[in-house]
């Protein structure tokens, strides 16, 4: 159990931030060619674009990743309050 709820505390928020800086990369190449970035469209477009935070964009991936660590969390708990019972 301890195991499993360390992969679950771990790996959402790796994906989560690499996810993050995939698109960071994108936003700073389109900002060194002199464009604005679409956060909606995902593309460099000439005129100034509005902010779209992530989650918005992306909100079953923000939530299901944090919920998914919180389960992690209590399962490692879990796990470790059993093992030192037993």
């Amino acid at each position: 159990m301890i195991r499993l709820g360390l992969l679950l505390l771990i790996l959402p928020p790796l994906l989560m931030l690499g996810l993050y800086f995939w698109e960071l990369g994108d936003v700073r190449a389109c900002q060194l060619d002199g464009g604005h970035w679409d956060y909606v469209a995902g593309v460099c477009r000439e005129s100034a674009q509005e902010f779209a935070p992530w989650i918005e964009r992306a909100p079953f991936l923000v939530n299901g990743g944090l919920m998914a660590s919180v389960i992690g969390l209590l399962m490692c708990m879990v796990g470790l309050a059993q093992r030192r019972q037993g």
